[in-house]
């Protein structure tokens, strides 16, 4: 095959934004001038939740997993010298996808841009946000109904662009298996698709499905990946055809996009993670049939911290190498007609088939929230038992651990660190913003936002409105919440099975003796500080200790520090765990530590687990933490046995 007919690659990305919008610009025209052909936004989490960067919630969260954007003017900084007509952004966005991409409509209106010709996506995923990463905020019925508004709004004024982002990425992060991916991914498409049916012409409906596409994770068994891949393309034709009515082959494509697991990567001996990078890519790169529209691949230091552009640069150096020095796009599909593949694929259809079925019964993914969380949190405990047992070999982390020091993480540490100033100069910027703006204007969108929001009018003519008018991520937020309310999650601890079985005999042991010298069970909070949503460690460290016999306090996400000290003196309990992953453990540990002491409560072990650089880690134990976990910690019955000895030595009586 020549060169000239090679297919085209897909488009290469990288995940990214901290610090500041004018930061974040500089490394998205960096990574542009390196190669990159589109932009995926990263938010940082008080924008993902709809608060403003001088919350009291976003303390500690400001630019840190993200970029913040609390106006018009951030989002015009974003994008600085970045003409939006000529770009493919994809922006992870959920609960506030609709805010976002009315600030990102205002901004390409101000370039001069045809707004019929944006292209690129809004994740607007809130069932997987329910199921796995935490960046909700409204109850089911008003967050498909603003789902709803933004396909809407799509349909009619951005058609190139995608509404929704069926993410399945954080369902496998969560500990899925290839067939609860597939099922729980189809079963929020048919819910989003069901819901907005009536909002289109019929004979327009096909074009609508067809602008729905999807987010992937793809893991290091990579072969039963690209089946995974194979199978979600023939059952996303089978339901679009079958469910749906849709006759163009061409609307019924599964459209995906992919970041390869970030779960899988380790903190010990990290350059190993450029290889599982590498080989979790070829998974959704291989086989034609089932390949990305989209790429973005995680730096190999991503279990340490922050990447440097440098980092970035390298992961993308990975796709290009793939795309243009090898001969993968000269191919037609390499796997067709496979029958060890083929065996496969059918395989994982069948299971998800079988999970879809349980899913319609009891009457689609939002009414299946509970029984989809509890399998998650189920068979992501499977996951890591198998992975202490050693049945799971992860190199450098529970065999081959004994090697070189890595010259890589030398020097600077191999990761980029937030400087601590930017949160108090992007809420001063804020402030700036709040005083410069036209009141009256700013109360008038505020009012129609409110009224729109009431009467069940699209939410998107109000929301690009509000931007131009100069109102702030909080302020659209506070409206939303005021009409909609916020929503709590179920954890999935409670339903979920006991995968270890007798390997906790020893752990158990050590809690019945514990708790017969205290005069009552051992008592332990897992608490989730700030607006990490991140709890897939939480729950698991909440599930073995209620296996072991602890009684555990765990009631979620996002909790304010005096809630969980709070909490801690009504409950009465022997130790306080808490499980950060956003970066924020300093200033989130340092105010627990302060309202314990100034409660009476210090002499409470206090534990801390999350990804925690060693100096941070150092520094909190000079403070008074207990005890610090980051990722190598993999082993949870020590942590358990951990636990159980800080209990012993503090000897806190029955209250």
């Amino acid at each position: 095959m020549s060169e000239t007919t090679r297919d085209r690659p897909w488009l290469f990305r990288t995940y990214a934004g901290h610090s500041t919008a004018e930061k974040s610009n500089e490394l998205y025209r960096g990574n542009l001038a390196k190669g990159q052909t589109g932009l995926s936004v990263a938010f940082d989490l008080p924008t993902q939740t709809g608060y403003d960067s001088d919350h009291v919630l976003s303390r500690g969260e400001v630019g840190k997993v993200g970029v913040p954007v609390s106006h018009l003017g951030d989002m015009r900084a974003l994008f600085d010298q970045i003409p939006l007509d000529q770009m493919n952004t994809s922006m992870t966005i959920n609960a506030t996808a609709s805010w976002l991409l009315a600030l990102y409509v205002a901004v390409a209106e101000e370039q001069g841009a045809d707004i019929s010709k944006l292209q690129g996506t809004v994740q607007n995923d809130i069932i997987k946000e329910y199921l796995s990463r935490g960046t909700y905020v409204f109850p089911p019925e008003p967050s498909l109904r603003l789902i709803g508004d933004v396909a809407e709004y799509c349909y009619q004024n951005v058609p190139k662009w995608n509404p929704m982002n069926v993410c399945s990425y954080h369902l496998q992060e969560a500990g899925a298996t290839p067939e609860q991916e597939l099922a729980f991914a189809l079963a929020t498409a048919t819910a989003v698709l069901d819901q907005v049916k009536a909002r289109v012409d019929p004979a327009d409906f096909p074009k609508m499905v067809a602008r729905i596409s999807f987010f992937v994770n793809a893991g290091i068994r990579f072969v039963t990946e690209m089946c995974k891949m194979r199978a979600f393309v023939d059952l996303w034709d089978e339901i679009c055809r079958e469910r749906y009515g849709v006759e163009d082959p061409k609307l019924r494509r599964f459209r995906y996009g992919v970041q390869v697991n970030s779960l899988g990567l380790t903190e010990q001996q990290p350059e190993n993670n450029v290889y599982r990078i590498l080989i979790e890519m070829l998974a959704v790169t291989l086989s034609k049939k089932a390949r990305a529209r989209a790429v973005q691949l995680p730096a190999w230091n991503e279990a340490l911290g922050l990447p440097r552009p440098w980092d970035q640069q390298w992961s993308l150096r990975m796709q290009q190498i793939m795309a243009y020095e090898t001969d993968l796009l000269e191919y037609d599909d390499l796997f067709d007609g496979n029958p060890a593949v083929d065996r496969k694929v059918e395989d994982l259809k069948a299971g998800a088939r079988d999970e879809l079925a349980r899913i319609d019964e009891m009457g689609g993914a939002v009414a299946a929230i509970d029984h989809m969380k509890s399998a998650l949190v189920s068979a992501n405990s499977a996951r890591l038992g198998r992975i202490e047992a050693g049945e799971t070999t992860v190199v450098g982390v529970n065999k081959f651990t004994g090697g070189e020091d890595s010259p890589l993480t030398a020097g600077d540490g191999g990761i980029m660190v937030v400087d601590p100033a930017v949160e108090a100069d992007q809420i001063a910027r804020l402030q700036t913003w709040r005083d410069g703006r036209d009141a009256a204007a700013v109360e008038k969108a505020l009012s129609d936002l409110r009224t729109a929001a009431l009467s069940g009018e699209n939410i998107m003519g109000p929301s690009i409105a509000a931007a131009k008018a100069g109102v702030t991520t909080g302020e659209w937020g506070a409206i939303m919440r005021e009409i909609f309310g916020e929503y709590r999650a179920p954890t999935g601890v409670g339903k979920a099975a006991n995968t270890v079985g007798d390997n906790l005999d020893d752990v158990r042991r050590a809690v019945e003796a514990a708790s017969a010298r205290l005069g009552r069970r051992v008592k332990f909070l897992v608490g989730k500080p700030g607006l990490d949503g991140h709890s897939n460690g939480a729950e698991q460290i909440a599930v073995r200790a209620r296996d072991s016999g602890m009684e555990v306090v765990y009631e979620g996400i996002r909790l304010t520090p005096a809630q969980i000290v709070n909490a801690a003196l009504e409950e009465s309990v022997h130790v306080i765990g808490l499980s950060i992953l956003s970066g924020s453990h300093i200033p989130l540990v340092t105010e627990i530590l302060e309202r314990m002491r100034r409660d009476g409560i210090d002499d409470i072990p206090l534990v801390v687990g999350g990804i925690i650089p060693e100096s941070d880690a150092e520094e909190m134990r000079r403070a008074g933490v207990a005890r610090v976990y980051t990722p190598k910690d993999f082993d949870l019955n020590k942590i358990m046995m951990d636990i159980v000895e800080l209990v012993e030595g503090e000897g806190r009586e029955a209250a």
